[in-house]
């Protein structure tokens, strides 16, 4: 990163000439080739939601959660009221296109405009959009409202150190790994040390253009099996 000097010979960061505060940001669809993300809405979603999630036995995308697993669609339709329909997380639902049906969600949360860093969290893919291409095209459709209709500056990803599935999807969709915070919280009665990723304005235009590269039809066969993985596209 460059250095700065001041007026007391003194290191200082670059200058960010001409900030506005950005816009907070909206709670409309954003629609991709593969998949839609939608405002939640329990009364649409959280059935086919629930239904999903239970694909899930073992109740493994929940370990790392500070909530679920539920056992009724109840109990998760009341979490989901209580928790999800505010504008800070702003949650979203994954519609998988293939199937029409809600799938998975996912959320902006720590919203701060004014200086333009924004967090993406609370992600929750059932078994059926694991590893799929509406799956990564969700996070993208995320980060291009962030960076290219909001203008935001930087774009954090945090998780469970121990989390190492998603540590990995974090760096593949081209976070850069920032360092652990130790013991900086508690959930489900156990410590949690975070993981820190980032993307910040100056590294979208290449991780957008690679995820494009790698969205495009013509990467995948006739069973929608990638030619080429996102991580050996540059």
């Amino acid at each position: 990163m460059p250095e700065f000097e001041s007026e007391t010979g003194l290191p200082i960061g670059f200058p960010v000439d001409g900030w506005m505060a950005c816009q907070a940001p909206p709670n409309t669809v954003m629609e991709g080739r593969y998949c839609s993300v939608e405002p939640i809405d329990p009364d649409r979603h959280a059935a086919e939601l629930h239904d999903a999630n239970r694909k899930d036995t073992d109740a493994r995308i929940w370990t790392y959660m500070p909530y679920g697993p539920f056992a009724s669609l109840d109990d998760y339709r009341a979490w989901m009221t209580t928790t999800c329909l505010g504008s800070d997380p702003l949650f979203h639902t994954v519609i998988d296109k293939a199937s029409g049906k809600a799938a998975g969600v996912a959320s902006y949360l720590r919203i701060e405009p004014s200086i333009g860093v924004i967090e993406v969290g609370h992600i929750n893919y059932a078994p059926a959009l694991q590893k799929t291409v509406a799956a990564t095209e969700a996070m993208y459709l995320l980060m291009r409202r962030v960076f290219d209709e909001l203008g935001y500056r930087r774009y954090e990803w945090k998780c469970d150190a121990l989390n190492a599935g998603s540590r990995a999807a974090a760096a593949r969709l081209g976070f850069q790994f920032e360092g652990i915070f130790r013991q900086a919280t508690m959930y489900k009665g156990r410590n949690r040390d975070t993981a820190w990723f980032g993307i910040t304005d100056k590294d979208w235009p290449e991780i957008k253009g690679r995820m494009e590269t790698w969205l495009d039809p013509a990467n995948f066969d006739a069973h929608c099996r990638q030619l080429k993985s996102l991580s050996k596209i540059r």
